[in-house]
């Protein structure tokens, strides 16, 4: 179920699902029934239930949404998953959340999903953040460090999940001038010669000028068969990067 998972400081888990956990988004064709089983069986793998995972409709932005309790946030664009409402409360369309401790999800197959961790004067900061290349190019990360620092998180930590690799993420010539205009470590080439974009070097390059150290960073999602990777499958599902505390 879990790909990679850790007691990251005392009272505070990270971990990222692979294809065992079984797709957890509601976008992608699935049956929702199935997909909610999914998570509430993750849940209570985790051991956080009777609690949830905040999830997001995530929308390749730079949004950042401060969860306030399970399924209330301050973005003002906040909208409804589409699903039971046996299961799921209203989740803000954003790209990263930030919340006090309460339990965050982030669902990605081939984008990074970015773990944050800080601590509070009343607990740990947490933050999910949906690190895709439009969300890199228009600043998603520094956006959800500083709505961390606002709401008191100091010695700031990352954990970049598994995401496509610089070797292998493929793009027109065209977009990676303009992206590395922007990112110049994005810039990339594969291991076929041809031209690329690296969004977990450009990603660890912000967090290392926000003064935020990386503790783990995931494989390829293109190379690894346990994970879900769209440009190996367009129609495949997404697994989530996951951060909770041990309430």
């Amino acid at each position: 179920m879990f790909l990679w998972r850790a007691e990251v400081q005392p009272g505070v888990s990270v971990a990222f699902t692979d294809t065992n956990a079984g797709n957890l988004a509601l976008h992608v064709g699935d049956d929702a029934a199935a997909v909610l089983r999914r998570r509430a069986r993750l849940e209570d793998v985790a051991g956080i239930s009777p609690r949830r995972f905040q999830y997001m409709n995530q929308v390749h932005g730079n949004e950042v949404s401060l969860v306030v309790e399970h399924g209330t946030a301050d973005a003002s664009d906040a909208g409804a998953e589409p699903s039971p409402a046996a299961r799921t409360a209203p989740a803000p369309t954003a790209d990263a959340l930030v919340s006090l401790g309460g339990p965050l999800a982030v669902m990605v197959a081939d984008c990074i999903p970015l773990v944050l961790v800080g601590t509070g004067s009343s607990g740990p900061v947490l933050s999910a953040v949906h690190a895709g290349r439009p969300g890199l190019f228009s600043g998603v990360i520094p956006a959800a460090v500083e709505q961390m620092r606002a709401s008191g998180a100091k010695d700031i930590r990352a954990w970049l999940g598994p995401s496509v690799c610089g070797k292998c993420y493929e793009v027109p010539a065209e977009l990676r001038d303009e992206v590395a205009a922007v990112l110049p470590s994005a810039w990339s080439t594969t291991s076929w010669g041809t031209p690329a974009l690296d969004l977990p070097g450009a990603a660890a390059i912000q967090l290392d000028g926000l003064g935020v150290p990386i503790e783990y960073r995931g494989p390829c999602t293109l190379e690894n068969g346990s994970l879900f990777s769209y440009r190996r499958d367009s129609r495949c599902g997404r697994f989530a990067g996951l951060v909770w505390t041990h309430d």
